[in-house]
């Protein structure tokens, strides 16, 4: 297909009349500037960007938004938050996992997501034993990601400990526990064509021993996996507290000596870092996969994103819990704390770039890279995963193309999105979806029973 777009950020910044030419396999073949547009050729309905990567999505918690938000300043926290997520996740079923993360999927594409990161850890039933299928859970995730049209990264979860050194999991975390063999099974299970990247996640260093990281890269060597290596680090100071007290040292200043992070990885939140961990986790050339709504939400803290990205740390945005499905309300987040922290504007802008224009590049690339996806760019090569901008929002109205993702990211408008394309398909047009009402009304039937 033929696809003609008045407006483009392409590589090299924006540009005016480009015509993208799109091959049966939904990559871009060549990409032109052209005085006049062929007849056959499509015309967005307003400017065309890359679409986002979301780099860390639990879907299932989806359907927690607005359930925890009754505890009491003194006592509530990650950790009591977390206690009420193993008790919600009690319920679920193998088909709410789908239906939930079928609506979700379609929420992230209208918001200008178009692929996505799947931490999955939610492995068993609610006692604990392994489905007939020891991939049920995660193929179910499959099934919605094909049923709303959104590209996936598939990330089963190793989760073997409660807490550092060793220690057994407790009741609660049954459904998310495998031993070796179990995990061996599963990435077996699911390294079969699909459509799809697969790679593994570590849950944390409170959840895997240093040899069963160990093991799991060697068994991402040995199996030839093609995706990335995903985990949680340094998200609460009490995790830092905890792994000092087990090692000697923070969670990424370990990760760093003894895990060989490299480009395969992304460490997860990485918020509470130190001068020296946050030059060292940018040296390595990982991905900080940066969650600011579910960071805010949960109290985390402020990722240092100032010396991270001075430092040319590679980060992405993600939604982890999904308080929040908005990929420019994450990099406005990012951007917003560091300027309450420090009472500065625009500490985020490079040399010659604004700061919407600056984060959302810094997001293309690192969640390209996060994903192990050919997307984030309009260039031949690269999968047609776009977003047209919808031209009658009032936040663009007038706009020029050098304001356009500062106007998205920093103004008032929650829906600059107009159209969608994943792997030059149209699944969102006009801001909607063809089977948005038949997903919903699944959705809405799931939490009626989880909710009852």
């Amino acid at each position: 297909m033929k696809l003609f777009a008045h407006d483009a950020l392409l590589p090299a910044g924006w540009a005016r009349d480009v015509m993208l030419e799109i091959g049966p396999d939904g990559v871009i073949e060549s990409l032109d500037v052209v005085l006049v547009p062929p007849e056959d050729a499509e015309r967005a309905q307003g400017p065309v960007i890359p679409g986002v990567p979301n780099v860390h999505s639990h879907a299932f918690q989806r359907a927690m938004a607005g359930l925890t938000e009754r505890g009491g300043p003194s006592t509530d926290s990650f950790w009591t938050w977390r206690t009420e997520m193993y008790r919600f996740l009690e319920r679920i079923e193998p088909d709410d996992q789908e239906a939930i993360a079928a609506q979700l999927y379609l929420e992230m594409l209208k918001a200008g997501y178009t692929s996505v990161a799947e931490f999955q850890y939610l492995h068993h039933d609610p006692i604990g034993r392994p489905y007939a299928n020891p991939a049920e859970m995660a193929t179910r995730l499959v099934a919605a990601a094909e049923a709303a049209g959104i590209g996936l990264t598939l990330l089963p979860v190793f989760y073997a400990h409660s807490t550092f050194g060793g220690s057994p999991p407790t009741p609660a975390q049954r459904r998310f526990v495998n031993d070796r063999e179990s995990f061996r099974t599963l990435i077996e299970r699911l390294a079969r064509p699909g459509g799809r990247v697969l790679g593994v996640a570590p849950h944390s260093l409170r959840a895997v021993t240093p040899d069963e990281l160990r093991w799991l890269v060697a068994l991402v060597d040995e199996r030839k996996i093609d995706g990335p290596i995903h985990i949680h680090a340094a998200e609460q100071r009490r995790e830092v507290e905890e792994c000092i007290a087990w090692s000697g040292a923070r969670p990424v200043e370990w990760l760093l000596d003894h895990a060989a992070v490299d480009a395969r990885w992304c460490v997860v939140h990485a918020t509470h870092m130190n001068a020296e961990e946050t030059r060292g986790l940018a040296a390595s050339e990982a991905v900080a996969g940066l969650c600011p709504s579910t960071e805010a939400d949960l109290g985390d803290g402020v990722f240092p994103a100032v010396e991270y990205l001075a430092a040319r740390g590679r980060l992405g945005v993600g939604g982890d819990s999904h308080v929040g499905v908005d990929p420019f309300s994450e990099l406005r987040l990012v951007d917003l704390t560091q300027r309450l922290t420090r009472e500065k504007r625009n500490l985020l802008a490079s040399d010659g770039e604004s700061s919407g224009l600056t984060l959302f590049r810094a997001a293309l690339a690192g969640g390209a890279q996060a994903l192990r996806q050919p997307v984030g760019a309009l260039a031949p090569g690269h999968r047609a995963d776009l977003i047209v901008l919808d031209a009658s929002d009032p936040t663009l109205a007038e706009q020029s193309p050098a304001n356009v993702l500062d106007a998205v990211i920093f103004g008032p408008s929650r829906r600059p999105v107009r159209d969608v394309m994943v792997s030059g398909r149209w699944v969102i047009g006009e801001g909607h979806h063809a089977d948005e009402e038949a997903i919903f009304n699944r959705y809405r039937q799931t939490m009626k029973r989880l909710l009852a």
